[in-house]
């Protein structure tokens, strides 16, 4: 393990210049088609500045976990409970990347074994749980291993340091979505998710560094209600055409070469390349419907369920955030949360920006979905992004303004996942139990829809959330008190600490 942190990174960010070319030579081999917080939005300079962990006060830590709350998608939050000599080494590659845009990283292969960082990868591999990969090995069983954690972490790194780390097939999984249909869901071995996460600590703050300011999904200290507040920012401008864009697949379709070329242009540690190439190249394996086991080879994609693959994605996309948005004649905005994204320009100019879309899209393996993307004008129709749906009104003075509130289909998950607690099936269970468990729903949904218009919204699914858990209280009872006359709202409140979402609405509107 690398003891001295000035000379950890003075090795990792000097002499860049002179870096080997084997990096380059990882992607000349392949065939073309070879083949997972509310801050300030403009800029992640606050998220390095000097001040480590231990050197915060109590109350400070407790504000700054609030702020960057994520929004339920699972994103991690750097900094924030992180180990001092991490938190060091990354404020240092951050500065490094952010100083010289063009720098190659080398020599970053040490740090991924360094203990302290796989250490801090096992626990937020933990804290994540998840599902076994293929070795059915779950993350709570890391500390039952022979010699514990702390065995099992060293016998991890002495892999990693004698290069004998091979990368396990990954396992799919069939996720339902909304509209009917099957998303893949890859789940990677736990031993993969901690390497992955180990080298996540490393390549983030290089990668954050580069990132737009305007792509918000998957980075710390950045959610979706930044993104709407932008949105609304770029309507009162004039931008009020619109390319509303989903895209086709798109974590299952980025081309392996092309992304191992953009990754060279920052990293130029040959050991780290073949790390991402083994994760994108390891096998899937699912079972049919027959309850066979099937094998496929990864030639595209990186699998959605990775640790490491939200970070690949949005490098993938970030030249088109740049692109757009400081390179266009159209002056146009572009605004992305992982694979969702809208484009927002002058009157006249959703057409333009849709064919410039598509263009890139193609020229880098990619396409829209068509049945999802269109363009439209904020000020004559509706639209929805990241759970939000923005519609043009007029206020009681016949002032325009575009509200913002929770959109039906976030309604409906929400109530999903309400029924899924309050049902026949789980009245053995005991009251304080489940009402903790949608308290907890509720706070996450409130949190994320408190900031828009959705006062009334909020009122509503309350009610909605309360009926429910009255007719659950009164069924478990076997019907021994009055429905209506017993389980009032304030004894669901007072009694049985049923969270009062309808009063989150404490933040400013987006």
């Amino acid at each position: 393990m690398v003891g001295n942190d000035t000379e950890i990174n003075r090795e990792i960010c000097s002499g860049g210049a002179k870096a080997s070319t084997a990096a380059s030579s990882l992607c000349a081999g392949e065939s073309e088609r070879a083949g997972a917080e509310v801050g300030a939005a403009g800029s992640s300079v606050d998220l390095w500045d000097t001040t480590t962990h231990e050197e915060r006060s109590g109350s400070a830590c407790i504000q700054a976990t609030k702020r960057s709350e994520g929004s339920g998608d699972g994103s991690a939050q750097a900094g924030i409970g992180t180990p001092s000599k991490i938190r060091k080494l990354q404020i240092a590659l951050y500065r490094k990347a952010k100083a010289e845009p063009k720098w190659r990283f080398y020599s970053l292969y040490g740090e991924i074994y360094r203990e302290e960082i796989l250490l801090e990868a096992v626990r937020k591999v933990r804290a994540n749980k998840g599902a076994a990969g293929v070795d059915g090995m779950t993350p709570a069983e890391i500390e039952q291993t022979p010699g514990g954690t702390l065995q099992w972490v060293r016998a991890l790194g002495e892999e990693l340091r004698a290069k004998k780390y091979q990368a396990s097939p990954v396992k799919r999984v069939w996720i339902p979505k909304a509209d009917g249909k099957k998303r893949p869901l890859g789940i990677p071995t736990v031993k993969d998710r901690v390497v992955q996460t180990a080298l996540w600590l490393v390549l983030m703050p290089i990668y954050e560094a580069d990132f737009h300011p305007n792509s918000f999904g998957y980075r710390p200290k950045r959610r979706a209600q930044q993104a709407m507040e932008v949105i609304k920012k770029e309507l009162w401008k004039g931008k009020t055409e619109m390319v509303d864009a989903d895209l086709s697949a798109y974590f299952d379709n980025i081309p392996h070469r092309a992304l191992m070329r953009q990754l060279v242009k920052r990293i130029a540690d040959g050991s780290v390349l073949r790390l991402i190439k083994q994760w994108l190249k390891a096998p899937v394996i699912e079972r049919g419907e027959d309850g066979k086991r099937r094998v496929y080879g990864s030639r595209r994609g990186t699998p959605q369920g990775g640790v490491i693959s939200p970070l690949l994605a949005n490098l993938y996309l970030n030249d088109l955030d740049h692109g757009v948005n400081e390179g266009t004649a159209q002056k146009a905005t572009l605004v992305r949360y992982a694979d969702d994204l809208v484009i927002l320009c002058a009157p006249g100019q959703s057409a333009t920006m849709r064919a410039r879309l598509e263009r890139w899209l193609g020229r880098r393996g990619l396409s829209l979905n068509e049945a999802k993307t269109r363009e439209l004008n904020a000020n004559e129709e509706s639209f929805v992004f990241l759970g939000w749906q923005v519609t043009p009104r007029r206020s009681k003075g016949g002032k325009r303004y575009y509200h913002m509130e929770p959109s039906p289909q976030s309604r409906g998950k929400l109530m999903d996942q309400i029924r899924r607690v309050l049902n026949h099936a789980t009245q053995w269970r005991a009251s304080t139990e489940v009402i903790a468990e949608i308290n907890s729903v509720m706070r996450g949904w409130s949190g994320c829809f408190r900031y828009g218009h959705g006062r009334a919204v909020l009122g509503q699914m309350h009610d909605l959330i309360s009926a429910r858990l009255r007719t659950w209280l009164w069924k478990k009872s076997r019907c021994s008190h009055a429905k209506y006359g017993y389980y009032t709202r304030k004894r669901l409140r007072e009694q049985y600490g049923l969270y009062a979402m309808n009063q989150a609405t404490t933040g400013r509107a987006v």
